[in-house]
């Protein structure tokens, strides 16, 4: 960004972004709005613009002609949070010191922090804004966000009805939970209390039972379908009862007006009820024109779904804090072939992806003395509010887990059609939904398990990131293939490091907004990234070795590389780099063909000596030296060839029956 910004600073240019034009196709792909756009920059809207004006808050944000208040929701929520509210909304940007009309902000997508820039050009109707606005006339940064957000997804239509946990997962990474105030966990106002105190965003909504219901006000005020914000709780003493205790809610609407005129709205009787600090103290902490109380017992009768997303799992319930584990896997559903459907289509739910899960070891604080692991486990669907304007929506989807029997343990292979035809599920998701992510918390014994997400019908094709969330030491992966899995500790958000930064700026620079690359583009990349980061002296790496590595790290199918994946890579030739120093000629970027089955053999290949031979005859030169080219190509493609013989070992014995077709498909990795 700082970089892009400065270029047109220097040339004295104002940016346009191209990629996201101030026209229709930016607004609306299914019909015009039934008024003038005009698109305007902020000096053109009024004067003396400002990015922020004292602070980013829940005031900010009001809501204009799109329908998205499930997005300002989220962001009301998020200014509750200062320390996660900078990290999506970088306020050292501005409309006077070097102001080039460009802005940016940051999202979580699918397990990456996105930078996503954005020119300034609004649109208007009558010199006003059209969509969310701040109410200061001369203040951008909530418009600027939802169009930088709109832009992540294709459209300002892609953003019209959604789910508030969409967006608080975007704004943080963090893992999500839904509950039915009709039938409430045991303590649910000291699990919201706990949430709110360890930054947890929450948000809250009336269901309703047809379209003609949508917006429509109950008796007392409150809108049906509608987004509400939870931004506060507390407890007061009744006046005159110091043992008795009156727990209070305060909701934020993002239309920015009070609708509710129940029991403590704000000329309500209710507050005579309470000491005066108390009353003063909580009217402080409301803003009028949008937010208001009312009773925890009110709320839960009138309102139907809590949604809530905690920055890390242990704010989900317990009073200690707890280091966790995250593990990352990539997924699809292909039709005819991984796109089985749910248990109701048994001929077909066995072809399923599976992700073997180990736990090693129980929780600290097991229940009732039983020896349990706790694990949360979160199947989100990806790109799904994009592709709209191609008409796929949400799929219903779920997912099952069961126990691998002992005799199976330590195994790879997929589990067959009649396994899951005679055994039952350990666990499973409560219901199926057709939501971005369905989430379920689980306490299961120690031991290996199998989970299994699926859509509900078969034949459905669809991308996914299955996350699995455990309090002690765990692994997930599937099976045949360890696919995109990565594990780390699981605390706040986590900074990028200067190496991360670095990487991410040099991947966006070549690769474009859709941040994927192609063999010649990871050739460009990769002599980047080995001047910056490598002490050994290189060229760079060959057409021939680019090819080979997007074939062992693609792991979507796609031909290509995204940031994740070519991460992973790295950090692979970062631990064969190390062994290439160690048998390298004075530091130079070649070794003796005759060292090459030492360092084959600290990589944890393990090779007859006829492959030895083949290896000094294919890649040493005519001085039987191994450049660190040929020397990595000759790694990656051991690695995608053990990789290909081990998905076709299914019973684990070492030993394969490959068909022509199967022989071309092993031997294409050579």
């Amino acid at each position: 960004f700082l970089e892009l910004r400065d270029k047109y600073v220097k040339k004295k240019v104002i940016f346009e972004d191209p990629l996201f034009p101030a026209n229709d196709s930016s607004l609306f792909y299914s019909q015009k709005l039934p008024m003038k756009i005009e698109w305007k920059r902020p000096s053109e809207i009024c004067e003396n613009p400002q990015f922020i004006i004292d602070g980013a808050n829940r005031t900010d944000i009001c809501q204009g002609e799109l329908g998205d208040c499930w997005l300002l929701a989220a962001i009301a929520c998020l200014t509750v949070n200062e320390k996660l509210l900078y990290r999506v909304i970088p306020p050292d940007q501005s409309f006077t010191e070097n102001y080039a009309g460009i802005f940016h902000f940051q999202f979580w997508r699918y397990g990456e922090w996105m930078d996503v820039l954005v020119d300034d050009r609004l649109p208007t109707c009558r010199n006003q804004l059209v969509f969310t606005k701040s109410f200061r006339k001369n203040e951008f940064w909530s418009a600027l966000l939802e169009k930088a957000y709109a832009k992540l997804h294709g459209s300002y239509e892609a953003l019209k009805g959604g789910n508030t946990l969409e967006a608080m997962e975007d704004f943080t990474g963090g893992v999500t939970e839904f509950f039915e105030l009709s039938e409430p966990p045991k303590e649910l106002y000291s699990i919201m209390r706990k949430a709110l105190e360890r930054g947890s965003l929450m948000g809250c909504s009336i269901d309703i039972l047809s379209v003609s219901e949508l917006e429509t006000r109950t008796e007392q005020g409150l809108v049906k379908g509608h987004a509400y914000s939870i931004t506060g709780l507390a407890e007061c003493d009744e006046a005159g009862k110091k043992s008795s205790k009156v727990r209070l809610i305060r909701l934020r609407n993002p239309w920015g007006i009070v609708l509710w005129k129940g029991p403590w709205s704000p000329n309500s009787t209710e507050w005579s009820t309470v000491s005066i600090a108390d009353k003063e103290n909580l009217k402080k902490q409301t803003v009028e024109s949008s937010e208001f109380w009312m009773s925890f017992s009110d709320f839960q009768r009138n309102f139907t779904k809590l949604e809530m997303c905690n920055l890390t799992p242990d704010t989900l319930q317990g009073d200690e804090r707890h280091s966790w584990t995250v593990s990352v896997n990539q997924g699809r559903w292909v039709r005819g072939s991984s796109a089985g459907g749910c248990r109701n289509y048994p001929d077909t739910f066995w072809t399923n992806p599976q992700y073997r899960l180990k736990l090693y070891e129980e929780d600290d604080d097991s229940e009732g003395g039983q020896r349990t692991c706790t694990i949360v486990v979160a199947l989100m669907q990806k790109g799904r509010r994009m592709q709209r304007q191609q008409g796929p929506r949400f799929l219903t989807v779920g997912f099952s887990i069961y126990k691998v029997p002992q005799e199976m343990c330590g195994q790879t292979q997929h589990l067959q059609k009649d396994f899951f035809l005679y055994t039952a599920s350990t666990a499973k998701i409560k219901s199926y939904i057709n939501l971005r992510e369905v989430t379920e918390r689980f306490h299961l014994p120690p031991g290996e398990y199998v989970i299994i997400p699926t859509t509900f019908e078969p034949h459905q094709e669809g991308e996914f990131i299955l996350r699995v969330f455990s309090e002690k030491q765990s692994t997930s992966e599937e099976t045949e293939t360890t696919i995109g899995q990565t594990q780390r500790k699981l605390l706040e958000p986590e900074e990028e490091t200067e190496e991360e930064k670095q990487f991410r700026a040099i991947f966006k620079k070549i690769s474009g907004e859709d941040m994927q690359v192609c063999a010649n583009e990871l050739k460009a990349i990769m002599k980047n990234v080995l001047d910056k980061h490598s002490e050994i002296k290189s060229e760079g790496f060959s057409l021939e070795t680019c090819r080979s590595m997007i074939a062992l790290m693609d792991t979507d199918g796609t031909g290509k590389l995204n940031l994740q994946e070519f991460k992973h890579l790295w950090r692979k030739i970062q631990a064969w780099q190390l062994i290439f120093k160690r048998y390298s000629k004075d530091k130079t970027c070649s070794i003796s063909s005759f060292e090459m089955r030492n360092a084959v053999n600290d990589a944890g290949f393990h090779l007859n000596n006829q492959l030895y031979d083949i290896i000094a005859m294919r890649y040493a030169d005519e001085r039987l030296n191994i450049s660190f080219d040929s020397y990595i190509c000759c790694f990656v493609r051991l690695e995608g060839m053990f990789r290909a013989f081990n998905a076709f070992d299914k019973d684990g014995d070492g030993i394969i029956k490959l068909n022509v077709l199967e022989w071309l498909q092993l031997t294409m990795y050579s």
